[in-house]
């Protein structure tokens, strides 16, 4: 899935949208959570292998050997904890999750700083070979265009999420290069189309709005996006 982080308020029902969909499917043995580096702590692609992370609804235990045979397919990610230690964009998942599932669940995060092509579709194709004969669902977490008119972020926006559903990588990141898209997890993005390709899964866009659908203002938005990714 594609999913939002903003305050609740703001992109929470979208986010419920994509985490509804799921909750139709079943429940997931770990989940993938790829999202960016806002702070700019931590090593350019940074996983936690170990530990616990904890929330309100309770403690969520790392999949350390999903972890590790994730980090065992590319040489690009690190294990460093520093990347995730102020960041938001993971974390803010979680709750959707637990809601579903209780604590019953295990977790792999892994945080973009660094979000050039290679590097995403090389974590991309690092999933595709180590989540094979696993149950696990991958989530992308991301905002779409950041402060701009809505019309002028629903148009870029859209033609970017065109690239998405057409499962196109390459013209998914060109086109936030071109246009100069600010999704914050372009990266993140990137790594989940290529390894939805490569498991051959089909992309659906679920729901999209803006900051603007809550506030009122549309003269500078932030636009939300979720997207099913399903075998």
């Amino acid at each position: 899935m594609i999913c939002p982080h903003a305050g609740y308020m703001y992109s929470g029902p979208v986010a419920a949208s994509a985490f509804y969909e799921l909750a139709q499917d079943g429940k997931p043995d770990t989940v993938v959570l790829m999202g960016p580096n806002h702070t700019g702590y931590g090593s350019a692609l940074g996983m936690m292998r170990q530990g616990v992370w904890q929330t309100p609804l309770g403690n969520i235990e790392i999949d350390t050997q999903l972890a590790d045979q994730i980090k065992h397919e590319t040489n690009i990610i690190d294990a460093d904890e520093l990347a995730h230690r102020y960041e938001h964009s993971i974390e803010v998942q979680l709750p959707f999750l637990q809601f579903l599932y209780g604590n019953s669940f295990k977790i792999v995060p892994i945080c973009f700083l660094m979000q050039d092509y290679d590097s995403a579709v090389e974590v991309g194709r690092a999933l595709e070979e180590a989540l094979d004969a696993t149950n696990t669902v991958v989530i992308a977490s991301s905002d779409m265009t950041h402060y701009e008119r809505a019309e002028t972020a629903a148009a870029k926006d859209q033609a970017a999420l065109k690239a998405v559903t057409e499962l196109d990588a390459k013209r998914f990141y060109e086109t936030v290069e071109a246009q100069n898209i600010t999704a914050c997890g372009y990266g993140p993005i990137t790594a989940l189309i290529t390894y939805a390709k490569g498991v051959c899964a089909k992309a659906e866009l679920l729901n999209y709005h803006n900051r603007g659908d809550i506030t009122g203002d549309h003269s500078s938005v932030v636009g939300y996006a979720a997207v099913n990714f399903r075998k």
